[in-house]
């Protein structure tokens, strides 16, 4: 959790001037349920993201966040898989997030779709985007 955390300061906070009291919440600091993870590169950790239960159907992915010397590597793609795969093997039919605009088409090339319209978060511009993961499932089969 303190290497997420970092990754997160370093890019939300102090990158995109993100308060850190909206950067911290009840899914980091109490939700047990809630999933962490991490993508390394030679064992240090460059990315992190999580989800957790947004309803009895829905995961909720987010947090997500690459260091500047890792975005496009494949860091953030492995990141986001990883997380969706967990969250479909945990029973989730859907995936849901909200991706700062700037970032949609990386989203989109995993198969996400606007749900949506776009509103502000922390002052930055987010699209909410979702994927049905029983029609992902269909397709991987």
């Amino acid at each position: 959790m303190a290497e997420a955390l970092a990754i997160r300061l370093r890019v939300f906070v102090e990158e995109q001037g993100v308060p850190l009291d909206l950067e911290i919440d009840e899914h980091d600091r109490s939700d047990a349920a809630a999933r962490h993870a991490l993508v390394r590169t030679g064992g240090v950790a460059v990315g992190t993201g999580r989800y957790y239960a947004a309803d009895e159907r829905t995961a909720q992915i987010g947090r997500m966040a690459v260091l500047a010397p890792s975005r496009g590597s494949g860091a953030g793609a492995l990141l986001l898989e990883a997380l969706v795969d967990a969250a479909r093997g945990s029973g989730f039919a859907r995936a849901h997030l909200w991706a700062q605009t700037h970032a949609a088409g990386f989203y989109r090339r995993a198969g996400f779709r606007d749900d949506g319209a776009v509103f502000l978060d922390a002052g930055i511009p987010h699209q909410p985007m979702s994927l049905d993961l029983a029609r992902e499932n269909a397709s991987r089969g």
